[in-house]
């Protein structure tokens, strides 16, 4: 594994590396509240396999935080920003892996670049409305319509010690092999100065995701790249519907649910290893 950096904008954006550059590229996209940190165990498994390339975020794990007054914190600008990235590594033919806010951004990659998707891994990044619990009741009742002060306050529990911590252990068969460097480390980043008032910019413009979706599935059904879901079906923030709606869309969706939650990575590395290795191998033949 190496960890780099690249300028993009003006902007030190933070990514890792493994891998030979002469495999098959692998662009994993992370989630809320983590980093390009949740692929650390998942991108030495496969790296005899495909060269991957694991960034973060700007506001997120080592990558720029600039406020939010410097930088729109917009999920059309972090793709924007994810995506000059690839062309300045030279990376624009891979299979993205997209989990959580890695969906809302990958997808946008996709739109406007379908040619450079080789196939899609979908861990619990959703892109349909069924696949929403009751967890976004208050940001789709209230802060979508009417952002005050007032509709961001029930938020702040995402930003506290239990909220990250449950983000990751909700739903998992055995909390205990959940490691709290998860958590530790995230904390760490959302405790900066600023950094929750920028991740409630994106709270709110999760909104816009929720318009794209007829567009993504219109991509889907006209592009139908080969796509693996694998689902921790227990989640608190998407459901198991979410999942499998991928089905509706592409004729050859392979789905797997996981008895995990929000993070599957953390307790079923070696299972989704094993899922990945036989996808690519048969969507290559």
């Amino acid at each position: 594994m190496k960890y780099k950096y690249a300028d993009v904008d003006g902007l030190n954006i933070f990514y890792r590396e493994a891998g030979d550059p002469g495999k098959p590229a692998m662009v994993l996209l992370h989630g809320f509240p983590s980093s390009s940190f949740m692929y650390r165990n998942l991108m030495p498994a496969l790296e005899d396999q495909f060269y991957l390339i694991a960034p973060d975020y700007p506001g997120f794990g080592n990558s720029s935080a600039p406020s939010h007054d410097a930088f729109p914190y917009t999920f059309d600008r972090l793709s924007e920003v994810m995506e000059k990235l690839l062309v300045s590594l030279g990376v624009t033919r891979f299979t993205m892996y997209i989990q959580d806010y890695g969906s809302p951004v990958g997808f946008r990659i996709a739109m406007r670049h379908p040619d450079w998707i080789q196939g899609i891994i979908c861990q619990n990044g959703n892109a349909y409305e069924e696949g929403f619990t009751g967890v976004w009741d208050s940001m789709r009742s209230a802060l979508w319509k009417n952002r005050t002060p007032e509709t961001e306050a029930p938020l702040a529990q995402f930003f506290a010690p239990e909220g990250v911590k449950w983000i990751y252990s909700e739903g998992t068969r055995n909390p205990h092999l959940i490691s709290p460097d998860n958590w530790t480390t995230d904390l760490y980043f959302l405790g900066r100065p600023g950094n929750h008032r920028l991740q409630l910019d994106l709270f709110y413009d999760y909104r816009k995701n929720v318009e794209q979706y007829p567009l993504w599935h219109e991509y889907l059904r006209r592009s139908q790249p080969p796509m693996l879901v694998v689902w921790g079906a227990n989640d608190p923030v998407f459901t198991q519907e979410g999942g499998r709606a991928f089905g509706r869309d592409l004729k050859n969706a392979e789905v797997h649910m996981l008895d995990t939650g929000h993070f599957a990575l953390e307790d079923h590395c070696p299972e989704i290893v094993s899922l990945i290795r036989s996808f690519d191998e048969r969507t290559r033949a």
